[in-house]
């Protein structure tokens, strides 16, 4: 049934792998997650060019398939440990708690403390630096609730794909 500890493991492995994937790539070029910055601070830089668009949207999916694919391996084996079906609300409350924990870790770690308290200055974008929005805490709170909607609606995913295949 429902193992809350492991939901856990699994969540936080889940977002130790997706916190590196994007501190790299924020390391290698913030740019490439310039819709993910403060409003203020998108419209004080040049848009996007082709080459970061390109490759703005192949790590996307990237990120969306790590984001997608780790709870699904994890509730796919998870449903696979009964004999029998697993009852779909624990396949969803798995899968809605892994991704819900990287939304947390995404607020609490990578937005407010790295992103506004201590902000590295790989974060910077050139030409923005020492703007307030910066230190938006709330921007980042309302893009966790949106996360929180992505969660629901990504564990609804998994849980359906993991509930067919039991079949």
């Amino acid at each position: 049934m429902f193992d809350l500890a492991w939901t856990i493991q699994t969540g936080l492995f889940l977002s130790i792998l997706a916190s590196i994937y994007l501190l790299v790539v924020l390391i290698l070029n913030p740019r490439l997650f310039l819709q993910d910055y403060p409003p203020s601070i998108q419209q004080s830089v040049p848009p996007k060019n082709e080459k970061e668009k390109r490759l703005s949207v192949i790590i996307g999916i990237l990120f969306l398939l790590l984001l997608v694919g780790v709870p699904f391996l994890s509730t796919l084996a998870l449903s696979s440990s009964v004999s029998g079906s697993f009852p779909f609300l624990h396949l969803f409350l798995h899968a809605f708690g892994m991704i819900f924990i990287f939304n947390l870790v995404d607020l609490l770690v990578l937005d407010w403390l790295i992103f506004c308290t201590i902000t590295p200055q790989f974060l910077v974008i050139p030409g923005t630096e020492g703007m307030e929005a910066y230190k938006d805490y709330e921007y980042h709170f309302i893009a966790f609730i949106k996360g929180t909607g992505l969660s629901i609606l990504g564990g609804l995913l998994v849980a359906s794909s993991v509930y067919l295949i039991q079949f």
